[in-house]
């Protein structure tokens, strides 16, 4: 679809989806530019390897463009959009592209609510430890590589299948794995069916010849895997226990899932589960970004009742005998308000809570849900509002001491809290 030498503009290129597209044009010798409004680490790789990024949205950002690819959270009108629009250069959503990317190599496409980009991730380790060097394009940077996206020589193709937009509903899967199903992004699954329907029209994509990997031990998954048009292989808890650096009951059923569609390229059970004993995690996936003197700084994607649960667990296994501080950052008011009552049940095994206000991304305040009222519904013996960045990182330099773990969830900009609280303690 897009030839070396074209230039394609990416709008919103800074997001993990777009930055993974635009480095696997780049390294395949196709022009990128792009435009996002902030900084950030995967744009700063992008540009560090030949990519002409600009901060800011301008209508002049694309002129020249041959094809235009755009976040989803971008408007219709936005500024870049209409002016490609104007000029007669093709606009594309990921839906849209990513078939033809990755058209002529065996598509190993991982869906689920939760562990996608863990899962995705650990397949991914699995075939490069293996001799196998897939392609892949991952939801967060892989430690092995130090990107999230990378064109191999070998025939597979290894994608994290976004539900978000449809987007997976672009890909056409040789290998799907489920993970698990549950009800996220309101804003766009106005119901649990509609989440529901989605997944059901992801799995019709699987040809005959081709395998489901599925949780049999999540309803979800389950409730559709009955209906896949092609060979069904399910999976649970492990029997034998896979040796992993990374803690987590969650991760374990992540580790089968990665094993068996290893599998389905010929890798050994035994050899997949040797190379997953060097996987370190993806990135802000149980992040450690500091452990030392009995005081751990931890990053987590985690912004799902269900994942804060699952990741609090893991916590409290991995350091039974330090203060759980749980940090949290909750993202759009749509999820926020819909799942309300999941989130005041989802912190029992923190000692310790703090809120800090609602990210909210492309929302706009509703004037009702917001994170001193959860604070206050929360019914837990030490729960703080912190509404800035900067507030949560003073009140957690004035207020932990170690042996402590400050757990740190965002889907947003929260990370900076850790970075904060280190420079206040001098440890940065």
């Amino acid at each position: 679809m897009f030839q070396p030498h074209q230039r394609v503009h990416f709008i919103g290129i800074g997001g993990a989806g777009l930055s993974a597209i635009a480095r696997i044009l780049l390294e395949r010798g196709v022009v990128v530019s792009g435009s996002d409004r902030t900084a950030s680490p995967l744009v700063e790789a992008l540009r560090r390897d030949g990519a002409r990024v600009v901060y800011g949205h301008d209508a002049a950002n694309v002129a020249g463009a041959d094809a235009v690819i755009v976040t989803s959270a971008a408007p219709p009108d936005h500024v870049e959009i209409a002016a490609a629009k104007a000029a007669g250069i093709p606009v594309y959503k990921r839906a849209d592209v990513i078939a033809s990317i990755m058209a002529g190599q065996t598509a190993i496409c991982v869906a689920g609510t939760h562990g996608k980009t863990t899962t995705t991730a650990m397949i991914t380790h699995i075939l490069r430890e293996t001799g196998r060097d897939p392609s892949y394009i991952v939801g967060g940077t892989l430690p092995l590589t130090g990107t999230n996206a990378g064109v191999g020589r070998g025939r597979a193709f290894v994608i994290e299948a976004d539900e978000y937009d449809y987007m997976f509903l672009g890909l056409r899967p040789d290998t799907a794995v489920i993970t698990n199903i549950e009800w996220d992004h309101p804003d766009f699954f106005p119901t649990p069916e509609a989440v529901l329907d989605a997944f059901r029209r992801f799995i019709a994509l699987i040809p005959p010849k081709g395998t489901l990997i599925g949780c049999a031990d999540d309803p979800g998954a389950a409730a559709l895997m009955a209906e896949a048009p092609c060979r069904v292989i399910p999976y649970g808890f492990p029997a034998t226990l896979i040796p992993l650096p990374i803690p987590g009951r969650h991760n374990l059923y992540n580790a089968h899932a990665a094993i068996l569609a290893a599998g389905t390229q010929g890798v050994p059970f035994e050899d997949a589960a040797a190379a997953l004993a060097g996987f370190t995690g993806a990135g802000r996936r149980f992040d450690v970004r500091f452990d030392r003197d009995g005081l751990a700084v931890i990053d987590d994607y985690a912004h799902h009742p269900t994942a804060i649960r699952a990741t609090l667990e893991a916590a409290r296994a991995r350091y039974p005998h330090r203060a759980l501080w749980a940090v949290w950052q909750p993202h759009t008011f749509s999820r926020t308000r819909a799942l309300w009552a999941d989130y005041l049940g989802a912190f029992a095994d923190a000692d310790h809570v703090v809120v800090t206000d609602i990210y909210a991304a492309r929302e706009q305040p509703d004037g009702v849900t917001t994170a001193a009222r959860f604070v206050a519904a929360l019914r837990h013996p030490d729960a703080h509002h912190a509404p800035s960045l900067e507030d949560a990182a003073a009140l957690l330099n004035a207020r932990v001491r170690a042996p402590a773990v400050l757990l740190i969830m965002s889907a947003g900009d929260a990370p900076q809290i850790g970075i904060r609280f280190l420079e206040l303690r001098g440890d940065a």
